[in-house]
Parts: structure tokens; sequence; C-alpha cells
């Protein structure tokens, strides 16, 4: 196991909890989030929160996650992220691929 600056195994697998704050719902970002998470081959889940905010959990290679956490910062088309909060942790291996949830 790396410490936590590194967060992933010896295989480079990690994890992470994001919410993602601004105006994220409404505007096809879920959809966004899991077309780019099955693009890097990430498994997870993503969902709305009653806040207006939109919550991701992302397991995968630490390279393919940091790439993916940049594109949830980006955003998708008509939307605009204000803030991303991130949670590093193991990858736990619950996923087998990448799901909306509703």
């Amino acid at each position: 196991m790396v410490g936590p600056a590194g967060m992933g195994d010896d295989k480079g697998l990690a994890g992470f909890q994001a919410v993602v704050r601004g105006r994220v719902q409404g505007v096809g970002f879920r959809y966004f989030t899991k077309r780019e998470a099955e693009l890097l081959g990430l498994s997870g889940h993503v969902r709305n929160c009653i806040d207006g905010s939109v919550e991701v959990v992302a397991e995968g290679r630490r390279r393919s996650l940091d790439l993916f956490l940049a594109r949830l910062r980006e955003g998708s088309r008509g939307g605009f992220v204000s803030h991303v909060e991130v949670e590093w942790q193991a990858a736990t291996g619950e996923y087998e691929r990448f799901d909306l949830h509703f």
C-alpha cells in the first residue's frame, strides 16, 4: 500500500469519492461522467444529490483516475463546475462497471 499522497496499491489501483458542485444537474453531466469513466476503463458510479451536487465514486488505475478527475473538473457541455471535493481511498474492487444511479 502506498501512503495517502499516492493512495494506491502495488498494482497502481486506487479509488476516490468526489462531490462535484456547480451547474451539474440537468445538463447531461452524469452521462458525460459515465462515458469518460468507461473510456478510461474505470468502475464505480455517479449520482445526483439532493443539494444539487453530483457524487462520483471511481476505482481503477491511478493514472486513469487522475485523467478522469481532470475531466470532471472541466465538466460537460452546457454545465459549469465550480468545485470538486475529492477523498482518495484504496480500491475496494466492489464495482464491475461504471453505473448511473438515480
